[in-house]
């Protein structure tokens, strides 16, 4: 086989990989296998109601209008631009991700009038949550407008903070987020089906946790801050409000609600979809067509630059001693990077991991071998792309046209390195959400 054909069939065996890896997260299927393996008692309950939130809660709707059909009384979602879509009995809002806007201001607004109108407690509500589920939900408390809340946002994604900080934050300045959704219901009993974003799959970050107990508290949230040295950058009312929370007092703002609280006695969270469940799919891909595969981990996270290198690494080892596998092989793995941004490029944190690739090799010796990132939801930071592929035909790409990976890193701008070298993983809005997907190809 030529170095050319090798190529060829590295990237076209990757795609079949990605693509299986994809469909094992589809939001309907998800949620309408588990309806169907964990059967809802339909009789106890007079009326069913379904609210929703996130790039996934089209698909995941229209799998609870299938299950259930004239039993779901209406339902009301909100999803990120272009993500909408028909339903029956659901209406469908559009908001503006990963930036919030006055239009989630206002589905938030619609989906508690809706809850706090329609729902008794002898209702069911199916709660719909999936990744951009935060950002789609602005509701502030009063004291805070939008245009706080969204810069306060805005600095904690730039400086660094991981989600499980952002989310910390983000709970404390709202009116939904960290459990508060319960304080619409009227005491309906809540079924929350969730497609986690998050590492650890941790209900209490997964959209900031609107049905789960929120473990972090006001003195967490301006450690953050210190930790990050961000206190002067953020709006000085989000500032004093977190302060006030901390200081405790009659007249404090209330904590959020916390394990043990009554108010999850009538509350289910359920996963219906993970990582995991992506990277296996992939592996049993990977298998059927010829690679030995093998899954890291699904909880891959700390900084971008640093995980690509771990990687590289990997693929060294395999080059040089066939440890872990032997070629060939698929070493996979999964999680949410951190990438801080310095430059003024274009990208996102799955095309600066590939790049990273394409620099850490500048100097081996050319071997059939292929790195991946890409985002499940499609959608790599503020781009059109999900992720990008990287390989020893990328670097002679860009050597034709003179581009250096070092230079685009230190601009983040892997979009526009891989766009000249043609390497851009372009999916489309997949209407899922499971965090990244990593691949490492190494072939014979």
């Amino acid at each position: 086989m030529t170095k050319e054909a090798h190529y060829r069939q590295l990237y076209s065996d990757f795609t079949a990989i990605y693509q299986r890896a994809l469909a094992a997260v589809d939001p309907e299927k998800a949620v309408a296998s588990y309806l169907h393996q964990h059967p809802v008692s339909i009789h106890r309950y007079p009326r069913i109601f379904l609210v929703g939130a996130g790039k996934g809660a089209v698909p995941m709707a229209r799998g609870v209008e299938k299950v259930l059909g004239g039993r779901l009384r209406a339902g009301l979602v909100v999803v990120k631009d272009g993500h909408g879509g028909q339903l029956e009995r659901t209406r469908v809002m559009e908001a503006s991700h990963p930036e919030p806007d006055e239009r989630g201001v206002e589905a938030a607004r619609r989906i508690t009038s809706f809850m706090k109108e329609e729902l008794t407690a002898e209702d069911l509500l199916i709660v719909l949550l999936s990744g951009g589920g935060s950002a789609l939900l602005p509701f502030p408390v009063k004291e805070l407008t939008l245009a706080e809340k969204e810069q306060a946002t805005s600095v904690l994604i730039r400086c660094g903070a991981d989600i499980h900080e952002i989310n910390a934050i983000r709970k404390h300045i709202s009116q939904v987020k960290g459990g508060r959704l319960l304080d619409f219901s009227n005491g309906a009993t809540v079924l929350a089906l969730v497609l986690s974003d998050v590492v650890g799959d941790d209900f209490s970050s997964i959209a900031s946790g609107p049905t789960a107990a929120d473990p972090s508290t006001f003195e967490d949230c301006l450690e953050i801050l210190k930790r990050y040295q961000i206190e002067d950058q953020l709006p000085a009312s989000v500032v004093r409000y977190l302060m006030a929370g901390a200081a405790g007092g009659p007249d404090a703002p209330p904590e959020t609600p916390k394990p043990g609280d009554p108010r999850f006695n009538k509350v289910t969270n359920a996963l219906v979809a993970t990582n995991f469940s992506a990277l296996k799919a992939a592996a049993d891909q990977a298998r059927e067509i010829g690679y030995q595969p093998v899954i890291l981990t699904s909880s891959l996270s700390g900084g971008t630059a640093d995980a690509a290198r771990f990687h590289v690494a990997i693929a060294r080892e395999v080059l040089k001693s066939g440890n872990p596998l032997p070629p060939p092989c698929c070493i996979i793995s999964g999680g949410e990077t951190t990438l801080q941004v310095q430059g003024d490029g274009k990208g996102g944190r799955n095309m600066e991991f590939a790049l990273w690739c394409v620099h850490e090799i500048r100097h081996w010796e050319e071997a059939p071998l292929l790195f991946a990132s890409l985002g499940s939801d499609g959608t790599d930071g503020p781009t059109d792309a999900a992720g990008a592929t990287a390989s020893f035909a990328t670097l002679s790409r860009a050597r034709d046209c003179r581009l250096s990976p070092a230079d685009f890193l230190r601009r983040n701008d892997s979009y526009h390195f891989f766009e000249a070298v043609g390497e851009l993983i372009k999916t489309g809005p997949t209407r899922t959400n499971v965090m990244d997907l990593h691949f490492i190809l190494v072939g014979k």
